[in-house]
This record gives structure tokens, C-alpha cells and sequence, in this order.
């Protein structure tokens, strides 16, 4: 009896140790967040965020996850410095008002061991509105470097800007903006 209790209480404990989730730092050297929006139908404008930071909660076992990351709008950069100062202004994100874009997602998806998508909550100008970036990558790797686990991917999504009160000029830029983004996290 004793015997059975004790190998029902080792099974348990290793069920639980597989089961537990890990939190992962987002490496802002090894992340970048990349937009893309057509320009009168000709050429595509692409700028990225240099500042941002967040964390990932992923719990491969239980198919679980939770990830919140910000971005500092006032570093946006498009290559002109002109421009860049246009989209911080009120035509766009209005930075000194609405410093931050953020987005929390946790509702994941895996196909398999992976990552296939993660649905959550993006706030851009104090407005909030659901989003699902999709996986066209993820992985998880013991980096040789830092002796701890690495997980990240490219993922996407397609989002209306005008959801989100970003409704300038129209017939220069259309409403349908591509966000890229290629996250690596560490594991803490």
C-alpha cells in the first residue's frame, strides 16, 4: 500500500512538473516590430518601433500562455526623420498623448509543440480592439550562450487602422496596415 501510495505521489509530482509554466523576458536586441502600409497604390511604407520590452508565460505542457509587450511610440522609425515626426503627431498616433502601444494576448493556439497564434487585446491611442497574430515560425532552442531557453517566431497580423481613431488621409495610405513581428524571449 505504501509502495502504491508512494509511486501515485511520484507520478503525480512529475505530471505537475511538466505542467508548469515558464516566463520569458522578451530580448529587445532579437525582437523587432515592423509595419507595412501601401503608398497611393504604388510603393509600400514600412517603419519599425526601436524601443520596446514585455514578457511571455508559456505553458508548453498545458497549451497555455499569456504575452504583454509595449511599444514606445515616440520611436518610431521610418528612415525620414520628417516622417517620423508626422506619424508621432496627432494625424496618427498622437505620441505625447498615447505613448504606449500595447498588446495582451492569451489565448494561444499550437499546432502540436508550436505556436501557431496568439489572440489577445492591442491598445493604440487609448482605444482597444481584439487582434490574433499568426505564427509563420516559432521555436524553442537551449541557447548556447546563455544557458537558458530560448523560444521565439516570426509572427502577423493585418489590422484596420482606422479602428483604432488613425484615419488620415485615406487615399494615400488605406486602412489595412501588415504588422511583422520577430520575437525571441529568454527564459528567466
Amino acid at each position: 500500500m505504501k509502495k502504491a501510495l508512494l509511486l501515485t505521489a511520484l507520478f503525480a509530482a512529475a505530471g505537475l512538473a511538466q505542467a508548469e509554466s515558464a516566463t520569458y523576458k522578451l530580448d529587445p536586441n532579437h525582437t523587432a516590430v515592423t509595419f507595412e502600409a501601401k503608398h497611393f497604390g504604388i510603393s509600400t511604407l514600412r517603419g519599425r518601433w526601436d524601443k520596446k520590452e514585455g514578457t511571455v508565460t508559456l505553458d508548453k505542457a498545458a497549451k497555455t500562455g499569456k504575452v504583454e509587450f509595449t511599444l514606445d511610440m515616440n520611436s518610431i522609425s521610418t528612415g525620414s526623420a520628417g516622417f517620423d515626426r508626422h506619424l508621432k503627431g496627432d494625424d496618427f498616433f498622437s505620441a505625447e498623448k498615447f505613448p504606449t502601444v500595447k498588446f495582451v494576448g492569451d489565448k494561444f493556439s499550437f499546432d502540436g509543440d508550436k505556436v501557431a497564434s496568439v489572440s489577445g487585446l492591442l491598445t493604440i491611442r487609448d482605444q482597444t480592439h481584439p487582434v490574433t497574430l499568426t505564427a509563420t515560425s516559432f521555436n524553442c532552442f537551449e541557447h548556447p550562450m546563455l544557458k537558458r531557453e530560448v523560444c521565439g517566431g516570426d509572427f502577423e497580423a493585418t489590422i484596420q487602422r482606422s479602428l483604432w481613431g488613425v484615419t488620415y488621409a485615406p487615399q494615400v495610405t488605406p486602412d489595412n496596415v501588415r504588422l511583422l513581428i520577430e520575437v525571441e524571449a529568454v527564459k528567466q
